[in-house]
């Protein structure tokens, strides 16, 4: 199968199926959503929305944030994987978005990439989620998955999954096969044992097809 084709196959199936998605983070505002992209990173989504609830009381804003003593913010997301670092990049997050935006996060996805802590794909989350941009985050679920099915080859790093996505992903998909790649691997494409018997799209698989002939 040509890699164009896979391409139709695949977003059809998930506009067919899936035409709804988004973050299962929970969030109310701008602030709160960079609050839990930044927590989200190698941490489940779930873990997420258990700790930001009482960070938000806490911290509702970037001004209280940037304030913030960094022993409770520690407290707050001990939980989290890496805590130490999420500290200082929630801290220094907050710091910049009151000193140099205003507090208003910015829609460019190079600017957001200025602000500690917001990495390409944090900015590209934030673009996409917030200001409907035509972004695609690459994080671990969307770089193994692709992979997987086929619509990236030998991609080294997420940049080149970007890259390589982009080419074939209409803009105005882009921000929820974002969101499609990343359900789809975290309900189905599994990373040890997909449940390649329970997925829609396996006709259009290259991991499925050349497994299925091995």
């Amino acid at each position: 199968m040509r890699k164009e084709q896979r391409y139709r196959e695949v977003l059809g199936y998930f506009l067919e199926h899936m035409p709804k998605a988004e973050t299962e983070l929970a969030y109310a505002s701008p602030y709160e959503l960079v609050v839990a992209v930044i927590l989200s990173a190698q941490c489940t989504d779930k873990r997420v929305n258990i700790v930001t609830p009482p960070f938000y009381r806490k911290f509702p804003d970037a001004a209280s944030l940037a304030a913030a003593d960094p022993s409770q913010v520690f407290e707050l997301i001990r939980s989290c994987t890496y805590p130490n670092n999420k500290t200082k990049s929630l801290i220094g997050m907050a710091q910049a978005l009151v000193e140099k935006y205003h507090g208003i996060l910015p829609s460019d996805v190079d600017e957001l990439q200025k602000i500690p802590g917001i990495g390409r794909k944090t900015a590209n989350v934030l673009a996409s989620v917030l200001f409907d941009k035509p972004a695609l985050a690459v994080d671990t679920h969307v770089f193994r998955v692709a992979a997987r099915i086929g619509l990236t080859t030998n991609a080294k790093n997420p940049l080149q999954a970007e890259q390589q996505l982009i080419m074939h992903i209409p803009e105005n998909l882009r921000a929820i096969a974002h969101h499609w790649l990343i359900l789809h691997g975290r309900y189905t494409c599994i990373a040890r044992k997909p449940k390649c018997s329970a997925c829609g799209i396996q006709a259009f698989c290259l991991y499925f097809v050349t497994n299925q002939a091995t």
